[in-house]
């Protein structure tokens, strides 16, 4: 893959891969969360997102919202425990106006208490719409479990008792001590030749003042298992069981991934699918999940099931964890999962907006992006001893944390 980059002066990086099409896509991505908010910012950086869109110096909310989108383009935003994200889609005649706009939201946003306070009514919404989905509220509950008194553990939307107090102020705060030019880093893929590229980051992008980042995260430590059982009034009993996985510095990772998609991935013949829904049909719904973070990650199993049906579904889940435990996975069996896996790969990055998305992730955290062809050769280098291994530490019954919640 030829990829271009350049880094300002500032700290700024830009990373930009030119290819052909009448759709491009760009994103600016920031080494900041949720995770880096003290516990009264708590839901600060998803507020952000919201509010980052309500108006500049230059233009008020309509402004910002038309200048995109009345071309037809795609303006978008996400935040996580450790990024906050803005990006588009669009036309590849307007990446002036999209780079301009990025940067004019970003750095010169001014957050007017009156949109403020419209917003928040939104967010909250957005809260409640959580609390009646037990299928996504699990989860955030689980990570509460597993990082138990770490920000990593609390929620992304915050609470609305904290929401109902933020001020332009403390945006301001949050956005000083966390948007370090050196961890932002603007991605790309559209048709747009390198040169062009360049010199629009630069002229949308060097003026900024550099604010490099001098602190560390808090990294989290002394994880406890735990297993809780509470009472909801719901129809379905949802359980979530993992714990601790291996974090973005550990190369374990890409073994951690493929045994991921092994037992639960987004496939049919997964091998928790199998067992569960196609053999006994205990289930609608099974996956398995790894997330890595900078310093730990999660792995998890979700399912949800009747509650008379829960005892031998659980039994089945722990059974087919016995089984990547202690069974070798034989040559055919490795060969067809690797086959399975690099398949997957090869069409999520056909979305280029995907692989956008990706590079931008990769360079802003590691300043680097493993294309598909190295991601390949590392997982056709696993081996089954490795499978193995990974899965007695990371699958090992004493380290299981569960969380179920008990239809009434």
């Amino acid at each position: 893959m030829d990829l271009h980059e350049l880094n300002l002066p500032n700290g700024i990086r830009l990373v930009h891969h030119n290819v052909p099409g009448n759709v491009s896509h760009c994103g600016v991505l920031i080494n900041a969360g949720s995770r880096d908010e003290n516990e009264k910012e708590h839901g600060i950086a998803h507020f952000i997102e919201h509010v980052i869109f309500k108006g500049t110096e230059k233009r008020n909310v309509y402004q910002v919202l038309n200048r995109l989108e009345n071309v037809g383009a795609d303006l978008n935003a996400y935040t996580s425990k450790e990024e906050t994200c803005i990006y588009a889609s669009f036309l590849n005649t307007y990446y002036d106006r999209t780079l301009e706009l990025m940067s004019d939201i970003l750095f010169h946003s001014v957050f007017p208490q009156k949109e403020l306070e419209k917003e928040k009514a939104v967010v909250i919404e957005e809260i409640r719409s959580y609390k009646d989905s037990p299928s996504d509220q699990i989860f955030d509950d689980f990570e509460d479990q597993l990082f138990t008194g770490h920000p990593l553990g609390r929620n992304i939307l915050g609470t609305p008792k904290n929401v109902k107090k933020f001020k332009t102020a403390d945006i301001r705060t949050f956005i000083g001590n966390n948007y370090h030019t050196d961890q932002i880093v603007i991605c790309s893929v559209g048709n747009m030749n390198p040169v062009k590229m360049f010199r629009l980051v630069e002229k949308y992008f060097s003026e900024i003042p550099a604010n490099l980042r001098n602190t560390i995260r808090k990294p989290f430590s002394g994880y406890i298992p735990q297993q809780k059982s509470p009472k909801k009034k719901i129809f379905q009993t949802h359980c979530v069981l993992g714990g601790p996985g291996y974090s973005l510095e550990d190369n374990r990772r890409y073994c951690l991934a493929f045994l991921n998609n092994i037992l639960g991935g987004p496939v049919m013949n997964s091998r928790l699918s199998i067992a569960l829904r196609e053999k006994n049909g205990l289930v609608y719904h099974i996956e398995s999940n790894y997330t890595p973070y900078s310093d730990t990650g999660i792995m998890s199993i979700y399912f949800g099931t009747e509650r008379e049906k829960l005892e031998k579904a659980l039994s089945l889940v722990n059974k087919e964890l016995d089984k990547v435990r202690k069974v070798k996975m034989g040559v055919v069996q490795l060969h067809t999962a690797r086959k399975q896996l690099i398949g997957q790969l090869a069409i999520s990055q056909e979305s280029k907006l995907n692989l956008m998305l990706s590079m931008g992730k990769g360079y802003l955290v590691q300043n680097r992006y493993l294309t598909f062809e190295e991601i390949v050769k590392i997982i056709e280098s696993i081996t089954a001893e490795q499978l193995l291994e990974t899965a007695n530490e990371i699958l090992d019954p004493g380290k299981i944390s569960m969380l179920t919640f008990l239809s009434s």
